[in-house]
């Protein structure tokens, strides 16, 4: 009898400016193969997923049309509020990103903080609660399919101060930089889902992967992916 099953793969998502993974993880869960692309090799040492060290524009000319789906994380400092007090010159990735994502033409998320949201198209905006974490962390998710986000929940639970771990009285963690304790970074990698994560710098720039867990599954949902 002739086998007539169409093979199946999984699906393949880009993670560019990738950081330490913590996206990766999230598309990871919810079914994806991962590769991951970021301009500094030390990323590389924890990142969970195949790693590429490299320009993250210029590898997603060369090789997006490779993947089912592409994710970009560019650097948020340049609309960061901390920057009002640095008074640095980022580089500003967001719209030179959406370019070579249209270019390619394949299917795509851009994150990035509320700041940026002149910057950004339509985007929808996730937070902690949405997905029983215990934590308020804003993130903005600009993307190429139709996407709502979950419903948010108020913000009534206390917050510990930056570099406290959380008490019964202030449950939710304040996860941002600073000269924290070991302890503190461990209770927020766990607290992020990202206990694979070992460096402050690391846990305070990551995006919890419910986020990208909950973006993977309404992607797959939406649009198929092409047998091989």
């Amino acid at each position: 009898m002739t086998d007539l099953t169409i093979p199946t793969r999984r699906p393949r998502v880009l993670d560019l400016y990738c950081h330490r993974g913590g996206m990766a993880m999230g598309y990871h869960q919810a079914g994806f193969d991962v590769t991951g692309v970021d301009i500094d090799p030390d990323c590389g040492t924890e990142y969970p997923f195949e790693f590429v060290h490299g320009d993250a524009i210029e590898y997603l000319l060369a090789h997006g049309h490779e993947y089912d789906l592409i994710h970009g994380s560019p650097p948020c400092q340049a609309w960061s509020p901390l920057n009002a007090y640095n008074h640095k010159v980022y580089p500003e990735l967001i719209g030179p990103t959406r370019e070579a994502m249209l270019a390619v033409g394949k299917p795509f998320v851009i994150e990035n903080v509320e700041a940026a949201r002149p910057e950004m198209v339509d985007p929808i905006m996730l937070c902690g609660p949405m997905f029983d974490l215990r934590m308020y962390r804003h993130r903005l998710m600009e993307t190429s399919f139709p996407l709502v986000a979950p419903e948010h929940p108020a913000h009534v639970e206390l917050c510990s101060r930056n570099g406290y771990l959380p008490t019964p009285e202030r449950p939710f963690m304040t996860i941002t930089g600073g000269k924290h304790s070991k302890a503190w970074q461990r209770a927020a990698a766990a607290a992020m889902g990202t206990p694979w994560i070992t460096t402050i710098q690391g846990v305070c720039e990551a995006i919890p992967p419910a986020y990208a867990r909950w973006i993977g599954e309404q992607f797959l949902a939406r649009v198929p992916v092409p047998a091989p």
